[in-house]
């Protein structure tokens, strides 16, 4: 799942195809580690998207981000210097994953000149660099100074030094005679894919595997079951895409997973991987690449920006479980209160043969008769020395009564502690919707509202609310769907927008969004209703499912808990429908 260097070239291949030339029109930062140049050229405005965080890689990208209200630093900087820039070159130095972004542009004085990017992408040690027409540093994303490395510092001021060179052949201009030397220097029972990897630059474990999967049949061949000659076959299969430009991006799914939950991608047909394991090829590695991170990069922002909600939500999931198991605990001690009210009557009823400083007593049995001796038994009861018996009998009367209290007030404080569990239960799902940062401003408002503001050091609730902006999306029918993020964004939709005629949609038995068919007094088709459930299905805990039961009914219907907190309602009269959830078609009728 790595962006190697052969996916790299893959992706400049598009970038020259499209952009080469293309005129910069606009700089955006939308994260701290990402930049988005967008570009206008003969093929139309492209968005390039360089990441050099968590998902490190290059290429452009389809899909939408929001920007922070200022401007960092660093974006204001490349505005300065790039917009209105033409792309002029794009290159990649050897088979490393470094991109050098070449533009022609205008210095402070008026006179042409030449600024570079240049993208390196190794993981946690990627960066984005910008350097003048003779490589000198003048800003970076990451800077590094002697502190950090002895090898190499990347400073302004500094001229810009590639990242020190590893013992690794360059895959593109090794010949047989030099792969069948290392080939013979291999330990023979080494996997033949981990021979690959360690021996040559920039080719990542997956296409290594398909590699030795196109020579052996095998993925896991070991060296001493091939030879050099055929393992090269199979090696240079892949190599020549690279050199001819005969790139095949594809993205291998998770077929048991309903929504095809992407697990791997490369630039090459992956023909080694069997079911349940599905391959998909995509005409663009563009598309490819959205297609693999549009969840795993919006998980990134919120484990960034919500870091403060989810350890608040952590903390509360943890305080309420280990409190509810002590009450249970407690509960379970408190169904022993009969048997405190039966020893008080025992006592109570054979007071005279106690006696002051007996520390227990055998006692008659009343409630057990027994048939074979015909007799009542007898059960024995554990005294206080220091008592009178009828003190005895006392203690145990106010151990029932007690025990019977506190089994009443328990059942209450567990309902409470439940019902506050399923609270942030639905909160931790509404951060997994969570696509902007006024999504997550909604929340945090919401928790502030809900009694956390003590554990929200520096919250402050704005003075006024803005209206939540709610998901809305349109029905096969035409019909329009408002489908809420949050429990704010469920209220608002529920109790504020919609129509007591409408239709109201809600995943059955777990957290999940409302949803509204809006049916502006007309009955909506079948498929509208299958659609509207889709989302409700969609947008919940169960996403992940099949089958998933849907209840819907009138919105008149829907009534809100007084006192509950946000999102919660009751209802009746409802029908149920099954649907399975389904990401694209979902995707294919959401307005954007």
């Amino acid at each position: 799942m790595a962006f190697d260097a052969g996916m790299l070239a893959c992706m400049l291949h598009e970038i020259r195809t499209v952009a080469l030339g293309g005129r910069v029109e606009k700089v955006m930062q939308p994260e701290r580690d990402e930049i988005i140049l967008q570009l206008r050229s003969t093929e139309g405005g492209k968005r390039l998207l360089i990441n050099a965080g968590s998902s490190p890689r290059i290429g452009f990208t389809e899909l939408s981000r929001e920007n922070p209200a200022q401007a960092p630093m660093l974006c204001m900087l490349l505005r300065k210097h790039l917009t209105g820039a033409r792309l002029a070159s794009v290159g990649q130095e050897g088979f490393e994953r470094v991109v050098t972004l070449g533009f022609d542009t205008r210095d402070e004085m008026g006179f042409a000149c030449t600024r570079y990017l240049i993208v390196e992408i190794m993981g946690k040690y990627s960066n984005l660099i910008f350097a003048d027409d003779n490589k000198k540093i003048i800003t970076a994303l990451k800077t590094v100074d002697f502190t950090t490395s002895s090898r190499r510092q990347v400073l302004p001021g500094m001229r810009y030094e590639l990242p020190p060179a590893q013992d690794k052949d360059n895959p593109l201009t090794v010949t047989e005679a030099r792969f069948a030397e290392l080939y013979a220097a291999e330990l023979p029972d080494r996997p033949l894919d981990k021979f690959i990897t360690s021996r040559f630059l920039g080719i990542s474990s997956v296409v290594a595997r398909e590699m030795v999967y196109l020579a052996t049949r095998h993925t896991d061949t070991p060296a001493a079951y091939a030879t050099p000659d055929v393992l090269w076959r199979g090696f240079r299969a892949v190599i020549d895409r690279i050199l001819e430009g005969n790139y095949a991006p594809t993205m291998v799914y998770d077929g048991t997973a309903v929504g095809q939950n992407a697990v791997e991608y490369a630039f090459c047909p992956l023909t080694h991987y069997q079911a349940p394991l599905e391959t998909r090829p995509f005409a663009s590695p563009a598309q490819m690449l959205d297609a693999f991170f549009v969840t795993r990069d919006r998980e990134n922002r919120i484990h960034q920006r919500a870091a403060d909600v989810l350890r608040l939500l952590t903390q509360a999931e943890s305080r309420i479980k280990k409190k509810l198991d002590l009450q249970r605990a407690e509960l379970i001690d408190c169904e022993q209160a009969d048997r405190y009210k039966k020893y008080g009557d025992m006592i109570t009823a054979s007071i005279w043969q106690l006696t002051r400083g007996m520390k227990q007593a055998e006692l008659t049995d009343y409630e057990a008769w027994d048939d074979a001796r015909g007799e009542y038994g007898t059960c024995v009861i554990e005294l206080d020395e220091r008592l009178t018996p009828s003190a005895n009998a006392q203690k145990y009367y106010k151990k029932y009564a007690k025990a019977r209290n506190a089994k009443v007030e328990l059942a209450r404080q567990i309902e409470l502690g439940e019902a506050e569990l399923a609270y942030v239960y639905t909160v931790f799902d509404a951060l997994t919707r969570a696509e902007t940062a006024a999504d997550l401003a909604e929340i945090r408002d919401e928790l502030y509202r809900s009694g956390y503001a003590s554990r929200m050091k520096g919250y402050a609730a704005p003075r006024k609310q803005p209206a939540p902006t709610v998901a809305k999306f349109r029905t096969t029918g035409g019909y329009l769907v408002l489908c809420g993020k949050n429990n704010v964004q469920n209220e608002h939709i529920t109790h504020k927008l919609a129509d007591r005629n409408d239709y109201w949609f809600h995943a059955k038995g777990v957290p999940g969004s409302h949803v509204v068919l809006v049916t502006e007094g007309k009955e909506p088709d079948v498929q509208d209703f299958t659609d509207a459930a889709t989302i409700a299905a969609q947008y919940s805990k169960a996403a992940g499912g099949a089958q998933v039961p849907v209840d819907y009914l009138l919105v008149r219907h829907v009534r809100k808990v007084p006192g509950a907190k946000p999102g919660f309602v009751t209802y009746h009269t409802n029908w149920t429908a099954y649907v399975t959830p389904d990401a694209d078609a979902v995707a294919a009728m959401r307005i954007k």
